[in-house]
């Protein structure tokens, strides 16, 4: 039964991926202008010859349908195309991409539901006092606060004005770093990425944090485990807590998606090298091939991530084991 429930399950998830692969090929088909046009027009001999000797390359002169065909039969391949623009094969610019935008993601992720969590369980224990207010203000700020008005205002106290951390980029191109020496570099340029991305989402894990916390307080198994004598700690941990993250656990799996859009707009701020960062330059370039890459890819990381918090909601929550 367990082989035949994953079974079923991957053949959910693999559909859902088709699924968004064929809604992404018709979205930016809707997109004015192709790749063609923008070669065109950099080359300065936009003649209709030309043009359509560039979509014939392409293969953009073919019906609809036709390119849908071909772009199926190809995925069901592995092969994502070729970057005309790129001069390289769409997988090998995803993977090489794929490792930072990984990091940046997990890393503000991690941040977000650590301080999130942490703050939320602070707020709930002094609920209506002075730390409370306090704590559900900071929260209030750093969501209603731009990202690109956030990573500036990180890039300008804590690179030019204390010089603490990079302004930008993965990693120190000209040290020639290796080893641990490399990965604690890598982690310096990671702070101010992380901490711009993570402080939005920490502000929601706060809010909810809190509300989750004072409402399983109020339940009838909480008040029965005080009046049996249980030591405070061990109800705040084994019967609050675990209870209470639930819902945070629920949230890390919705906000996937907006974290690595998010990302787009964090990696463009401080020159990460990521997906988020070549998706803008493909969308402005038109080069759909590798933009339908990169979609796909982050519709599967998305899937894959809630597949990994429906895993970790059954560990946490025994009553869905039991179903």
């Amino acid at each position: 039964m367990p082989w035949r429930t994953a079974w079923r399950r991957l053949l959910q998830l693999a559909g859902i991926v088709a699924g968004m692969a064929v809604v992404n090929f018709f979205l930016l088909r809707l997109a004015p202008g192709d790749a063609a046009q923008v070669l065109a027009g950099e080359a300065g001999a936009a003649t209709p010859e030309y043009l359509a000797a560039l979509r014939a390359q392409f293969g953009l002169d073919q019906p609809l349908w036709v390119q849908l065909g071909k772009y199926l039969w190809h995925l069901a391949q592995l092969d994502l195309g070729y970057s005309f623009r790129q001069g390289m094969p769409v997988l090998d610019l995803i993977l090489q991409r794929l490792p930072a935008t990984l990091l940046l993601m997990g890393a503000s992720i991690a941040l977000a539901v650590v301080i999130g969590a942490g703050l939320g369980v602070l707020a709930a224990a002094r609920a209506g006092r002075a730390l409370d207010t306090l704590i559900s203000s900071v929260a209030l700020l750093c969501f209603a606060t731009p990202l690109f008005w956030v990573g500036l205002m990180l890039v300008l106290v804590f690179s030019v004005r204390l010089d603490w951390l990079p302004v930008g980029g993965m990693f120190t191109v000209e040290a020639g770093l290796t080893g641990w020496a490399y990965a604690a570099d890598v982690a310096r340029h990671l702070v101010l990425p992380a901490a711009t991305l993570g402080l939005f989402y920490m502000a929601v894990y706060v809010r909810l944090m809190r509300a989750s916390m004072i409402e399983v307080r109020r339940q009838d198994f909480v008040r029965t485990a005080v009046a049996k004598g249980a030591p405070a700690g061990r109800v705040l941990t084994r019967h609050v807590l675990r209870n209470a993250l639930l819902p945070l656990v629920t949230m890390v799996g919705v906000q996937a998606s907006s974290v690595i859009g998010g990302a787009v707009l964090v990696e463009t701020v401080f020159s990460w090298p990521g997906l988020g960062r070549m998706a803008f330059e493909a969308l402005y370039q038109r080069d759909y091939n590798l933009l339908l890459g990169i979609l796909l890819c982050s519709a599967v990381v998305v899937v894959l991530v809630n597949w990994l918090v429906d895993a970790v909601y059954a560990r946490v929550d025994p009553r869905i084991r039991l179903a």
